[in-house]
């Protein structure tokens, strides 16, 4: 009977320690884990009037490639605007005039940076501040604005004379 418990015992502290390894696993990749933290990288700012739920770590994408990460994030309280801290790839070169767009994943997906190459000679390079920039489209002022105009086309054909 001590042999079956010790070998049932056994197989119970793999099985576990198996379940441990696998949740450390889904944890880290989760986590958003890259190689962006341990390569070489450059940053650049963009600044934004809305970033919406963006977050620090969020994938910086062009092209549907992550490129890089947000390393940074902080109100400007001169201009008013979201200055968000880009770290990139040192191997992704981008042309000076490369605009940053803030994009969702799906329909309620996270929020990334998209980044469009531009056509400048001049590249982008460490500290360098991308200057045109598109902010978050929220959800909600979206259905606002569709319902207000809704609103407001009815209004205008209640009245017949």
């Amino acid at each position: 009977m001590s042999l079956k418990k010790t070998t049932l015992d056994l197989w119970v502290g793999l099985f576990v320690a198996a379940g441990l390894a696998a949740l450390l696993f889904l944890a880290l990749r989760v986590g958003s884990v890259s190689a962006f933290e341990a390569g070489q990288t450059y940053t650049v700012k963009a600044a934004f009037g809305n970033i919406g739920g963006l977050k620090v770590r969020a994938p910086v994408k062009s092209a549907g490639v992550v490129v890089g990460r947000v390393a940074e994030i902080r109100f400007d309280t001169t201009t008013y605007e979201a200055v968000v801290t880009l770290r990139i790839g040192s191997e992704y070169k981008f042309p000076a005039d490369t605009s940053a767009a803030i994009m969702t994943s799906g329909l309620l997906g996270e929020q990334y940076v998209a980044l469009e190459a531009g056509g400048a000679d001049k590249m982008l390079s460490d500290g360098d501040t991308i200057k045109i920039t598109q902010g978050a489209v929220i959800l909600e002022d979206l259905i606002g604005k569709f319902l207000y105009g809704k609103a407001e086309e009815g209004a205008g054909t209640a009245a017949p004379r």
